[in-house]
């Protein structure tokens, strides 16, 4: 199972996750969020990185120059776009990185509305009112299971210990996001929680 662990601020957590199993690290360029880093900072800990270890750059309704200059300083190729970006945006940017949609799933989410977006992957998140991702909540997987998608699925929202693998199992994503519930405090991981919870993945 491919894991992306998200919310990365520091090395150390970056390559705790890497030798654990993580296929791929985020980190959050919307100031807004708790777990916010800085271009200059995800720069550093990007360098530290072992090999095939995919960096993935999280954006929050930021212009399409802004997104450039800051995966042309991180050397960033891969971007979650988390806000409201249409279709037509998301288009212009798979020119030049490879990019994950985030959907925010609530009771009326519209599965159908996902196949207008020529992304390289579906990425589902709860759906929390001014939240953009890390909520730590977990929404209805009925909504989304089992539905015939010509893309890539990644599963986000409140996964943690006590439920990957029921998630695992009734969903089949192809890959899964998580950040908090590998926390202590956010932006900061807790190795106790992301052994047990690489260990259960491995079930």
């Amino acid at each position: 199972m491919k894991v992306k662990v998200c919310g990365i601020t520091n090395k150390d957590d970056a390559l705790k996750v890497a030798y654990y199993g993580a296929s791929a690290v985020g980190f959050i360029f919307h100031k807004k969020s708790p777990r916010y880093v800085s271009p200059s900072r995800a720069k550093k800990i990007i360098a530290e990185l072992p090999p095939f270890i995919i960096p993935v750059g999280v954006f929050v309704n930021l212009s399409e120059k802004a997104i450039n200059d800051i995966c042309r300083f991180t050397k960033i190729n891969t971007i979650q776009l988390h806000g409201d970006e249409s279709a037509a945006f998301c288009k212009r940017m798979k020119k030049n990185y490879k990019v994950i949609k985030v959907f925010r799933v609530d009771e009326f989410f519209d599965i159908n509305m996902v196949k207008k977006f020529d992304v390289d992957a579906y990425l589902f998140d709860t759906f929390v009112p001014d939240v953009h991702g890390g909520t730590g909540k977990v929404f209805n997987w009925d909504l989304i299971k089992g539905q015939k998608l010509d893309k890539p699925v990644i599963l986000s929202g409140g996964l943690k210990s006590d439920n990957i693998q029921k998630a695992i199992k009734e969903v089949s994503p192809y890959a899964i996001d998580v950040s908090s519930g590998l926390e202590k405090s956010p932006g900061i991981k807790d190795a106790r929680k992301i052994r047990t919870f690489f260990d259960l993945i491995n079930f």
